[in-house]
């Protein structure tokens, strides 16, 4: 089965229906050419473009297939651990394993007055000042058969880390795991027994029919989060957008090892580049500042990012990857543009990437030693 390309309109049209309706994907091969699967729900009827054009005609052997019912999305409070969800952008399904509430620093919001206004840190665009506000993200596990079918990201591996040796530049991966928006999330249930497909499904969460969701905590997903709480916790989300181009940016610091007789800091972080407008738009250039607290300024420039020059267009809007920076100083701070062009070859503009910090906070040990 594969993962579904929903519109963020299908967010606010599906939250219109009270009733419950059962939610049904694609089933595809690993061969199709077709650009990302589909989504279906039996009584609403709701098709991308792009999906009418597939499911008109649909080849020999793929056929709707039903994975759960329908809920409506929370409009207030948060989701508990075990909610199955299909990812309002992304389409593929998951299950949450627990919230975070994190600092949402939207540049695109207006101070409420003019005095409140104050210089911001070294490099961030515009002089406003920007104050976070609590937002629920949620840490996720991706059912492993949609992953080869998420072609709006460079990965799906959400979470990496320093292992426990010598070497001093090795990362590892824990894939199939995300970070989530809340409204993000289309929430539905499902009676199978285990609707996910990842390792660490049976590892964390067992069935409890009583309970609602009907998946429940181990204790050894409690132990996980307990323990690597300072390696996963998604603490500061960054916001702007430039002629209707949005940038999210989501740091997280990942620990400090010692090369050549000195301390290197290691984050990662998270971009999200989601086109809300009409045009369509081609990433082609990244422009970077990282300023350290030891007092160095580095500029980097180079095509795209992470070796592709992402199109962003109203069937597929959105492209997340994942990158690492490393300091030789306990904090810092970057900020930079990506360089877009309209389509046809249309004029080039430049779109801002919100400036983050990169703070420290002290070494830990790998967030994955204690399954083994």
């Amino acid at each position: 089965m594969a993962a579904c390309v929903i519109r963020r309109t299908l967010l606010s049209s599906l939250s219109k229906y009270s009733r419950k309706h059962t939610i049904r994907v694609l089933n595809v091969d690993l061969t199709s050419r077709h650009t990302g699967p589909t989504i279906s729900c039996s009584t609403c009827g709701l098709f991308s473009l792009q999906q009418k054009r597939f499911m008109s005609s649909r080849p020999e052997g793929k056929v709707l297939e039903a994975v759960g019912v329908f809920e409506s999305p929370k409009q207030q409070g948060k989701y508990e651990t075990g909610q199955l969800f299909l990812h309002s952008v992304f389409g593929y399904r998951g299950i949450v394993l627990f919230p975070w509430h994190a600092r949402l620093y939207d540049r695109d919001v207006t101070p409420p007055t003019a005095e409140s206004s104050k210089t911001e840190a070294p490099g961030a665009h515009g002089s406003k000042e920007v104050k976070g506000k609590t937002h629920t993200y949620y840490q996720v596990l991706i059912d492993t058969r949609d992953c080869p079918h998420i072609s709006q990201r460079s990965q799906t591996e959400a979470v990496t880390f320093l292992a426990n040796h010598d070497d001093s530049r090795a990362l590892y991966a824990i894939p199939g795991l995300d970070y989530v928006s809340h409204e993000d999330i289309l929430p539905y249930n499902s009676t199978d027994q285990v609707p996910i497909q990842h390792q660490l499904f049976d590892r964390f969460l067992t069935s409890d029919t009583s309970k609602v969701p009907p998946f429940t905590p181990r204790d050894t997903l409690r132990a996980w989060q307990e323990k690597n709480h300072p390696w996963l916790e998604l603490s500061d989300v960054h916001r702007e957008t430039t002629d209707n181009i949005r940038v999210t940016v989501i740091p997280f610091y990942m620990g400090m090892r010692e090369a050549q007789n000195s301390n290197v800091y290691w984050w990662r972080y998270c971009i999200r580049l989601e086109n809300l407008g009409e045009e369509v738009v081609q990433l082609r250039e990244r422009h970077w500042r990282i300023f350290s607290l030891s007092g160095t300024l580095e500029t980097v420039r180079g095509r795209g990012v992470v070796g592709r020059e992402p199109v962003l267009s109203k069937e597929q809007p959105a492209f997340q990857y994942s990158s690492h920076v490393s300091l030789q100083a306990p904090s810092g701070h970057m900020w930079g543009t990506f360089t877009c062009q309209r389509a046809n070859g249309g004029a080039m503009f430049e779109v801002a990437i919100p400036s983050f910090s990169l703070d420290s906070h002290g070494h830990r040990d790998s967030p994955y030693s204690f399954l083994f």
